[in-house]
């Protein structure tokens, strides 16, 4: 296989296992601790080969995210597209930041999240989510270094066996 082909199958694969651990069942009281697995997954590939990852994409990915996941359609759409917006508009800045502080970047990220999803829920009419609901954010800040890595070492040993 050429190694665009092999690019192309690592990414997917991210994406689908993003989705897998997205679905995954946890109980109650550690519902609030999940990480937004497609989101940090979007985040690195949006810094690292911005040309595969667009606004129309991240749109896509949204509205299987959220037929997926049974919200309400387009909320998860609209809110990657922001995101992704917000990561390809500063990805020159972002990819040269030491891994703590694309940690920081990712958490202000997935809090504008959040604030997406108020004003969204908001429109549509639901109620004020718990406290809890801010908890997310930061288990996926946590993670991100963890997720960055594990895709960056990845893509590096990929590199490594093409030359």
């Amino acid at each position: 296989m050429n190694r665009r082909r092999i690019q192309t199958w690592v990414f997917i694969a991210s994406i689908a296992l993003a989705f897998l651990l997205q679905l995954t069942p946890l109980p109650q009281p550690l519902l609030a601790f999940k990480p937004w697995w497609i989101a940090l997954v979007l985040i690195y590939w949006a810094i690292e080969t911005p040309d595969r990852v667009g606004l129309g994409f991240c749109f896509l990915i949204g509205l299987c995210g959220d037929l997926l996941t049974g919200q309400l359609l387009g909320e998860q759409a609209m809110r990657l597209v922001v995101m992704a917006f917000i990561v390809l508009r500063f990805r020159s800045r972002l990819r040269f930041f030491p891994i703590s502080q694309q940690a920081l970047a990712v958490l202000g990220l997935l809090l504008n999240d959040r604030i997406v999803v108020i004003m969204v829920r908001g429109f549509s009419g639901d109620p004020i989510p718990p406290v809890d609901f801010w908890i997310s954010p930061f288990t996926g800040m946590l993670a991100w270094p963890f997720a960055f890595l594990l895709l960056d070492d990845i893509r590096a040993r990929l590199r490594a066996r093409e030359s």
